[in-house]
């Protein structure tokens, strides 16, 4: 081997190995200059919030103490590290704070999802495949705990993945990845469920002998991993609070983030799910079982909720990755060739240097750009004027609930769903929607409420204006507030 030849593919080796990172800071430009975008879900304020009071306090929550519906009931926040992270950062940088570091989360989850894919598929068509998935995910991008757990997530499937398509056992270094996806999310029970279809994939080919070997690795890590999920300040309560939210039966059609996807018009997704049809028709792949269970897993999850078109859009593409890779070899140079002292100094200099232009470039952004939440969440002039009356249990829609946590005004409902229950939560949306008049009246009563605070188009907003003893006491574009009429004179009544 010539000498050129030796530096040209050390080069490349070097190259290569930036490709992730120019790839993580794209995206995290992207969603800085969109970050206005990720600031649209009033769960944002009482994710903050809760972060707030867990570093005031030095303590973690045990029961509800923002609502008035359920003062003291059974809680506990399986997001709280991610809550305090938002936290720290809204109290840095105000709401620049969450931005950032959801842009930050999104960076780093596409440069370990080109980094797993390359193995197979080579950097243009992992780079390809981490756009795709980018745009399959835009809609549930926002500044939530989630979008921090994304990338444990892409690592922790990848890796198993990794073991499974070498028909090994998952390495033990492994374990702490779920201890910190366990404190981020509760979506870390996916992962613990992917173990098993992983485990099958790797024993799918073996003689019988090795077959029983190998899976009592796997179940033996499959134990160890459901112990590290339990290694949170809530210890096997973890557990338990992130399978709560599965139990809201009919709850979950309703929520916006839970529904079932809709195709009634072309999205993006269905595009995707008839790609991904289309290329197995086109390129005949033949996939071993376990890998078409879960696929069709990560379909079905995708197709009975929306919010986990990116959990289809990010674990897919690394199902697929050696199968594809397999039918179009292709030949890769040995990075340890020419792994020199010098080579690994350009290499992380290149590293420093992509890393101080994204910095840089936040830093001079942010000197004339100020992010705000999106206006609809915000019913600022309302509740000020809720605020002046003194209003003390207010009926509140959904997506407001957060917004008047952050203003520490008790709520009748928020997003916290898993702590309100299905019953309650359904009567709610059937009173805001007035499916029977009954249930707004007695709700209304029972709760002894004082005052409305409904979205400008809500059916029962409407409705208030024709029920005795209530009156309209403001309105704009935003929410309608309802009072009860105690003879106040009507040009007390004010409107936009």
């Amino acid at each position: 081997m010539s000498l050129s030849f030796t530096n040209s593919i050390a080069v490349q080796s070097r190259a290569r190995a930036l490709v992730p990172l120019c790839v993580g800071a794209g995206a995290y430009l992207f969603f800085l200059y969109v970050g206005d975008t990720l600031l649209r879900d009033s769960d944002s304020f009482w994710q903050i919030k809760i972060g707030q009071w867990i570093l005031d306090h030095r303590a973690l929550p045990y029961t509800d103490f923002y609502s008035f519906t359920r003062p003291g009931a059974p809680w506990i926040s399986t997001s709280w590290l991610s809550q305090v992270l938002f936290a720290l950062s809204y109290a840095q940088w105000d709401w620049a704070g969450p931005v950032i570091l959801t842009a930050l989360a999104v960076a780093v989850s596409a440069a370990i999802f080109v980094y797993l894919l390359d193995a197979h598929l080579g950097i243009p068509r992992a780079v390809l495949f981490a756009m795709l998935a980018a745009v399959l995910s835009l809609h549930h991008i926002l500044a939530r705990p989630h979008v921090l757990a994304l990338p444990v997530m892409i690592a922790w499937v990848g890796m198993l993945m990794t073991a499974a398509d070498r028909k090994g056992a998952p390495s033990w270094y492994l374990l702490p990845l779920m201890s910190l996806w366990s404190n981020l999310h509760g979506g870390f029970v996916l992962g613990l469920a992917l173990i098993g279809p992983m485990a099958l994939e790797a024993i799918w080919t073996l003689d019988s002998g090795k077959q029983v070997r190998l899976l009592l690795r796997w179940f033996l890590f499959g134990v160890a991993a459901l112990a590290a999920a339990c290694v949170t300040p809530y210890g096997w309560r973890t557990l338990l609070g992130a399978t709560n939210i599965l139990n809201l039966g009919e709850l979950l059609s309703v929520i916006s983030e839970w529904m079932p996807q809709n195709f009634a018009s072309f999205t993006a997704f269905e595009g995707a799910v008839l790609g991904l049809i289309g290329l197995a028709l086109f390129c005949g792949l033949a996939l071993s079982l376990p890998r078409i269970l879960l696929i069709l897993l990560l379909t079905w999850m995708a197709l009975t909720h929306v919010r986990s078109i990116e959990a289809f859009a990010f674990l897919v593409p690394m199902v697929l990755a050696k199968p594809l890779g397999e039918r179009s070899p292709r030949s890769q140079p040995d990075s340890r060739v020419g792994e020199t002292w010098p080579a690994r100094y350009v290499t992380a200099l290149g590293a420093l240097m992509i890393v101080g232009a994204a910095w840089t470039s936040t830093s001079i952004y942010m000197s004339h750009h100020r992010f705000t939440f999106t206006m609809a969440q915000t019913p600022v002039a309302a509740v000020d004027l809720l605020e002046q009356r003194k209003a003390q249990r207010i009926f509140n829609a959904y997506r407001f609930g957060g917004y008047l946590i952050s203003r520490d005004i008790p709520v009748f409902v928020d997003g916290r769903a898993e702590l309100y229950g299905e019953s309650f939560v359904m009567d709610f949306f059937k009173a805001v929607e007035v499916k029977k008049l009954d249930n707004l009246t007695r709700l209304l009563d029972e709760y002894k409420i004082d005052a409305t605070l409904m979205v400008a188009d809500a059916p029962a907003a409407q409705v208030l204006d024709h029920i005795k003893g209530w009156r309209r006491f403001y309105a704009d574009d935003i929410a309608v507030v309802h009072v009860r009429d105690d003879g106040e004179a009507a040009t007390a009544t004010r409107s936009k």
